[in-house]
């Protein structure tokens, strides 16, 4: 392991022996943060920043998003799922508490699925458990933009058309994060997006969840244009005893557009979970 920073609360180190980029801050019960596409861990900068005083947050880039390189072949769910295991198991973390969203809540999926022992809970956001039509020409209308928008600006310009509300393109929001993400130094190329879309757009669990046990909350966005609510309700129903609930005046990425609301949730979901634990 290589570390570039410590402090007595944040490493950010490089994981050479999985080749993972990783971020951890805090102390107290463990939490691994599960990115979706292209997202490197700032993704999770409102929670990293505000929840370090509860819990120890693991956050890492998974492969061909941030500083974790792009591998060659192709990805998968599967090999996706246990990079994410071999971080916990890297780390010594025995479980956690995970929470994905987007791509990364079908790879949180995976992870229950395959290695359940790893998992104390789960948070899913932005779900799926089988892609439809309207999901599969989503995504790759994604890796279109991605490869023949004429500039890094423009492209983000139009994805966040589908990943923000209306509100927060009003507010300016998403003009500060395209901003910080044409700053960022280890953008995810076009051929990662599109690996990485690859993986997802042939994503199914949906007749394997039955076999999750871990304590799940699924939350959905009313105003999500690239999975609607319909998607996290399956998946919550597929799930015994999930709790499912759709945030009406948010879309895609709550937990970056109401953080505070998104942290008190969570946060209110893990310590019920630890209560019934201990």
């Amino acid at each position: 392991m290589t570390t570039t920073e410590h402090t007595p609360t944040t490493t950010q180190a490089y994981l050479s022996a999985i080749d993972i980029w990783v971020e951890q801050r805090g102390e107290g019960p463990d939490v691994l943060l599960i990115g979706g596409l292209g997202d490197s861990v700032e993704a999770w900068q409102p929670q990293l920043d505000a929840l370090p005083g509860s819990y120890r947050l693991t956050a890492f880039d998974n492969r061909g998003a941030g500083r974790s390189p792009l591998p060659d072949g192709p990805l998968s769910l599967a090999g996706m799922a246990d990079d994410a295991a071999s971080v916990l198991r890297a780390l010594d973390i025995p479980n956690a508490h995970v929470a994905g969203f987007s791509g990364g809540s079908v790879i949180a999926q995976e992870l229950a699925l395959r290695h359940p022992d790893l998992v104390r809970s789960l948070v899913l956001v932005s779900t799926w458990g089988r892609p439809d039509v309207y999901a599969r020409s989503v995504m790759r209308s994604v890796a279109w933009m991605a490869q023949h928008a004429p500039s890094e600006r423009a492209f983000l310009e139009a994805f966040y058309l589908w990943i923000y509300t209306r509100r927060a393109h009003e507010s300016g929001l998403v003009a500060q994060i395209i901003e910080e993400a044409l700053a960022f130094p280890h953008a995810a190329t076009p051929e990662a997006i599109q690996k990485t879309l690859d993986a997802f757009v042939v994503h199914e669990t949906l007749d394997r969840l039955h076999a999750v046990t871990a304590p799940t909350l699924v939350l959905s966005g009313g105003q999500d244009l690239l999975i609607p609510p319909l998607y996290g309700r399956a998946v919550a129903e597929a799930i015994s005893g999930a709790v499912f609930e759709v945030w009406d005046e948010e879309a895609h990425q709550p937990f970056q557009e109401v953080p505070e609301a998104f942290n008190a949730r969570v946060d209110h979901f893990w310590r019920e979970v630890d209560g019934a634990g201990s």
